[in-house]
C-alpha cells in the first residue's frame, strides 16, 4: 500500500510540475485572441511611430488580430515604457522600444524601473544612421577640418541638438568625447528648429536625423560633412563616415520591441519571428527603406545584447559630458 501511495504522489507530483508549461503552451497557441496593444513613447506621426504603425499592419494581417499603436509620449519615452513594465505578462501589451531607453539608463537617476531588468526583448526592427550637418560658409569642410578647426577656437562652435539627451545630442557628445573638443550645446524642442537655427547660422553643426536634413543637402543649404553610422549610406553615398577619420565611431537610431518581464517565452518567439518575417518581406522592407531606414532583425538575444551595448556606450557619454535631464 505503501508502495502505490509514494507512486500516486510522484505521478501527482510530476502532472502538477507540467500543468504549467502545458498551459502556458496552450495560452502561446491560441495567442493572439484580442487586440493587442503597442506602446509608443512619442507623439504620432514621427519616426517611431510610423514604424510601429507599418510592423503593426503586418503582424495584424499575419495574426489575424488588431494590433493597436497607442502613443504615450512623455519624460523621453519613460511614461511609456513605465506603462508596458506594469502591464499583465501576458503578450497583449508591447513597447515600441527605441535609442532613448539605451540613453534613459543613466540619463535619469531615479526611475520606477530598470529597462533591462523589467522588459523582455522581442527583436530588433529597424536602424538609421544621422548626419552631421554644417552650413556651406563654415570654414570647415571635411571631419579632420571641423576637428581641427575646433580645437583651435574651444568652445565658439554651437550644436544644435533637438533637446537634452536626445539622440542627436548624445551623438554630437560621443563625437566631442573620441576627438578631444569641445562645443557648446544648444538645445531645442525638436530637430527642425535646431536645424532652422543652423541654417538662420545661430548654431555651427547639428548631428541631425536624415529625413530632415537630406533635402537641404541636396538644394545646397547645408553641407554633409559625414553620417555617423559605421558606413557609408546608399541615401548619401558621397558623405563619409565619421568613423573613416575617427575610429570606432558610430551612433545609429533604432527600434525594437520589447514585452513585460515574465511574458512566456512561446509568445516572444512567435511574434519574433513575425517581426523578423515582416523585415524580410520585399513590400514592407521597401517602405523602411524609403524612410531611410535599415532592417535590424535578429533573436531576442541578438536584441538584448544590442541594447545592453547601447546602455553601456551611453552612459560613459553621459557620464563624459555631464549630461543631466532638464
Amino acid at each position: 500500500m505503501t508502495m502505490h501511495r509514494r507512486t500516486f504522489l510522484r505521478l501527482m507530483a510530476g502532472a502538477s510540475a507540467a500543468f504549467p508549461a502545458w498551459s502556458r503552451a496552450a495560452f502561446a497557441e491560441t495567442y493572439p485572441s484580442r487586440p493587442v496593444h503597442v506602446i509608443v513613447g512619442l507623439a504620432p506621426g514621427g519616426g517611431v511611430d510610423i514604424v510601429a504603425r507599418l510592423m503593426g499592419q503586418w503582424l495584424s494581417s499575419h495574426f489575424g488580430q488588431s494590433f493597436v499603436i497607442e502613443n504615450r509620449p512623455g519624460a523621453g519615452t519613460n511614461i511609456a515604457t513605465e506603462v508596458v513594465v506594469n502591464a499583465p505578462a501576458d503578450g497583449y501589451t508591447l513597447l515600441q522600444a527605441s535609442t532613448p531607453n539605451a540613453i534613459n539608463a543613466s540619463l535619469y537617476r531615479h526611475m520606477p524601473f530598470d529597462y533591462m531588468r523589467d522588459i523582455a526583448p522581442v527583436g530588433g526592427i529597424v536602424r538609421s544612421a544621422l548626419v552631421m550637418v554644417v552650413s556651406p560658409s563654415f570654414p570647415a569642410k571635411t571631419v579632420p577640418e571641423f576637428i581641427t578647426y575646433a580645437k583651435a577656437n574651444p568652445g565658439k562652435i554651437s550644436m544644435g541638438s533637438a533637446g537634452i539627451g536626445t539622440p542627436l545630442h548624445v551623438a554630437g557628445e560621443l563625437f566631442a568625447m573620441m576627438t578631444g573638443i569641445s562645443m557648446v550645446h544648444i538645445p531645442y524642442k525638436g530637430s527642425t528648429p535646431a536645424l532652422t537655427d543652423l541654417l538662420g547660422g545661430q548654431v555651427q553643426v547639428v548631428f541631425s536625423d536624415t529625413g530632415g536634413s537630406n533635402g537641404f543637402i541636396a538644394a545646397g543649404k547645408l553641407h554633409a560633412l559625414a553620417v555617423t553610422a559605421a558606413t557609408r549610406l546608399p541615401t548619401l553615398p558621397d558623405v563619409p563616415s565619421i568613423s573613416e577619420f575617427v575610429p570606432g565611431y558610430e551612433a545609429s537610431i533604432w527600434q525594437g520591441m520589447g514585452a513585460p518581464k515574465g511574458t512566456p517565452p512561446a509568445i516572444i518567439d512567435a511574434l519574433n519571428r513575425e517581426v523578423d518575417a515582416g523585415l524580410a518581406d520585399p513590400a514592407l522592407a521597401a517602405r523602411l527603406t524609403a524612410l531611410g531606414y535599415t532592417t535590424f532583425a535578429g533573436t531576442p538575444a541578438d536584441f538584448a545584447d544590442f541594447v545592453a551595448a547601447e546602455t553601456l556606450k551611453w552612459a560613459k557619454v553621459i557620464k563624459f559630458a555631464k549630461i543631466a535631464p532638464a
